[in-house]
């Protein structure tokens, strides 16, 4: 049997973190397709619930999407009945979004689906070894935990 290709691109870590984030991927989104979602919907639904209400620049300013998927976003949200889009209290000439009920029940069961498919990305390691690995990434991702 021949031996793979790119055997030095292929030992690197960037190369290692990619496949592995491409997996982790993969198995999200195959999660929240069995919920009827999507990635980024999934992803503004959540920082909805957790800023709203949240005018609707300040909302794509806080998850990195641009203005105008925003809004295709939204639009998908608000004719499911999960996102409600509304005058904002303090400047009329905004929107604010809103998280319904029945979003709030989504994204409950969308963030269980997204950590099941998390515990299968990393179920070859043990309880500590998953510990010790996510604050590795965090520290080389210059992310925040």
């Amino acid at each position: 049997m021949a031996e793979a290709p790119l055997p030095a691109i292929r030992a690197l870590p960037s190369w290692i973190l990619g496949r592995a984030a491409a997996r982790g991927r993969a198995l999200v989104a195959d999660a929240l397709a069995a919920e009827g979602m999507k990635m980024w919907h999934h992803v503004v639904l959540s920082a909805v619930r957790d800023l709203a209400p949240v005018a609707q620049a300040d909302l794509g300013r806080a998850v990195g999407l641009d203005p105008k998927d925003l809004v295709g976003v939204l639009n998908d949200l608000q004719t499911a009945g999960l996102v409600l889009r509304a005058p904002d209290p303090k400047d009329r000439r905004k929107n604010a979004v809103s998280l319904t009920e029945d979003g709030a029940r989504l994204l409950g069961r969308c963030e269980k689906a997204a950590r099941e498919a998390n515990d299968e990305l990393l179920a070859p390691l043990s309880t500590t070894e998953r510990d010790q690995f996510t604050a590795l990434l965090i520290r080389i991702s210059g992310t925040v935990g």
